[in-house]
């Protein structure tokens, strides 16, 4: 098995994309904890359902860091080493320029930030310094196809996964010496439960079409390309940023 006695922390991983990447490492040997900020019941599910012994969920809201390191800490206590981070945990809203007054447009920015870029910093960082006494390891991170593309009804998202990958890839260079690689996933649009709805109403069709294959991606597709990024053998793909989007979005 590719992650036999692999220890990996997922953030968000409760559902959707996270479950799957959860699944899928666990799939292949590794032990699993999976941090979740509310939904005790679905992270629970979550962990009972995965192959394997030896998973467990942590509650904790790394948008703030002390939360954050409380939580990295109980990981480390409980796996005595961590050796792959996953970066999963994001939020998605619009906040259109004409529908939000200032004190709105301030405070958008500041809960997409918070979740989407300042907990994956300060994460890794956690996950850096404890890798660098243990010999290596792995931090990947899900991005979106928005930091390309551009999302014009939620700025906040777009910049703050741009910003994921500008962080990500410049500490895939500060990090290579240490035996800690990075690698970054950008998905499209992906079929989970929180999308559902809107695949099933009216923009479904559209959202569908934006692809070749007229479909979205599957959350297995993501965790697929997340699982490749943390094998050995791929060192070579640090700060590598692996496009899963079904050609409806390409770049140069």
């Amino acid at each position: 098995m590719k992650f036999k006695d692999r220890n990996v922390l997922i953030t968000g991983g409760a559902r959707g994309i996270g479950k799957s990447i959860a699944k899928a490492f666990a799939e292949e040997g590794a032990r699993i904890a999976i941090n979740f900020r509310q939904n005790k019941t679905a992270a629970k599910a979550t962990v009972r359902s995965l192959p394997g012994k030896g998973h467990f969920a942590v509650k904790a809201d790394i948008r703030d860091p002390d939360s954050a390191r409380e939580m990295f800490e109980t990981v480390v206590a409980e796996f005595s080493r961590l050796h792959i981070l996953v970066n999963n945990a994001g939020v998605y809203f619009h906040h259109p320029v004409e529908a939000y007054d200032y004190a709105q447009w301030q405070q958008a920015w500041k809960d997409v930030l918070d979740i989407n870029l300042l907990a994956p910093a300060n994460l890794t960082y956690l996950a850096a310094r404890h890798m660098m006494e243990q010999g290596g390891g792995r931090i990947v991170c899900v991005s979106s196809r928005g930091a390309f593309r551009g999302e014009p009804l939620a700025p906040a998202y777009a910049a703050s996964k741009a910003a994921l990958n500008a962080m990500a890839q410049s500490l895939a260079q500060a990090l290579a010496p240490h035996d800690i690689f990075l690698g970054l996933v950008a998905p499209g649009f992906v079929e989970t439960e929180m999308t559902r709805d809107i695949l099933e109403g009216p923009e479904g069709e559209a959202i569908r079409a934006q692809s070749p294959l007229n479909r979205v991606a599957k959350p297995e597709e993501v965790a697929r390309a997340v699982t490749f990024l943390a094998e050995e053998g791929t060192e070579f793909l640090t700060g590598t940023i692996i496009d899963v989007n079904g050609a409806s979005y390409l770049r140069s």
